[in-house]
């Protein structure tokens, strides 16, 4: 009786501290939409690991923090940040481990759905986000289409001199 009264209470403080890490990767992942929607350089940059990469949605896009703030520099100054819509969002981790990893369906007013995928770890006590993956969602009914637009703009990039 006292082992399941003392599981009980492990499992109630284990379920307590999850729900609170999932309402503050939520919100760190909420500020960091809000952030590249407002054109917000430095916050969005905050929600960074120090070693922290963003995969976009070419397949030369893998850069790391610094890599990307050159990239994302001049559109920020210019108040062209880019607002995704979050539509549903996953959390998923292995308990008593600092690393969440994350799957949410996005919408953006010229890429249509996209799918933002990453790990978020903990770091001197604060949940970042390590990398940040975003991809375009293909409807299946498409997707040989796409995919040979695709194929032909790859054959076109290597012809080029």
């Amino acid at each position: 009786m006292k082992r399941l009264f003392i599981l009980l209470i492990a499992l109630l403080f284990f379920g307590t501290e999850l729900k609170a890490a999932n309402q503050s990767i939520d919100e760190l992942l909420d500020g960091f939409h809000s952030a590249a929607a407002n054109s917000n350089f430095d916050d969005y940059f905050s929600h960074f690991s120090s070693n922290g990469y963003f995969l976009g949605t070419d397949a030369a896009e893998r850069w790391s923090v610094e890599e990307f703030k050159q990239y994302a520099r001049p559109a920020f100054s210019a108040g062209r940040g880019w607002r995704y819509l979050v539509l549903s969002r996953n959390l998923e981790s292995i308990s008593g481990t600092d690393v969440v990893w994350f799957d949410e369906i996005l919408t953006n007013a010229r890429l249509g759905k996209c799918r933002g995928t990453g790990v978020v770890v903990k770091e001197n006590g604060n949940w970042m986000i390590a990398q940040y993956s975003l991809t375009l969602l293909i409807p299946n009914d498409i997707a040989i289409s796409v995919g040979a637009q695709s194929m032909q703009a790859d054959a076109l990039a290597i012809s080029l001199p």
